[in-house]
């Protein structure tokens, strides 16, 4: 540490995030974020993953929040974007915090609205996926079977 005090809890892109940690981990913490978003993150921003995150200067916190909050100005590719091609405008974007769950809980209940097969899955509350349900995901005590006496 070259003269920085180390921060100890640092509030960044709405989330409180242990500044003990390296960027490259805290930056996971964030809802919406995986590691290797967090990794193309720190390269446009010109970070080194493994500096803590308590070291780092009120700019290179504002240098995340704008690569997060603008990609497509920094060159991040919208296949790496966790919202991507979104129906209502055709935009590929970040989504982080409770915006995740906002979109996914939309995006469930447009399914249910419009009766298609995953929309009925959730409703009756089964796999939607296309896993196995005759041994697995059983509620209850409801557990292996009997045989005829």
């Amino acid at each position: 540490m070259s003269g920085v005090e180390l921060k100890r809890i640092v509030r960044l892109l709405n989330t409180t995030l242990d500044g003990t940690k390296p960027v490259i981990v805290a930056l996971t913490g964030v809802r919406g974020i995986s590691h290797t978003l967090a990794l193309t993150i720190l390269r446009k921003a010109g970070i080194h993953p493994n500096r803590l995150l308590g070291e780092l200067s009120d700019e290179e916190y504002a240098k995340i929040e704008d690569i997060v909050n603008n990609p497509h100005k920094y060159g991040i590719p919208w296949w790496l974007m966790n919202r991507q091609k979104d129906y209502r405008n055709n935009e590929s974007r970040i989504l982080i915090g409770d915006d995740v769950n906002w979109y996914m809980t939309q995006d469930i209940n447009l399914m249910k609205k419009i009766g298609s097969w995953k929309g009925i899955r959730h409703e009756l509350g089964l796999k939607v996926r296309g896993q196995r349900t005759k041994t697995t995901g059983r509620v209850g005590k409801t557990v292996g079977y009997q045989r005829k006496k």
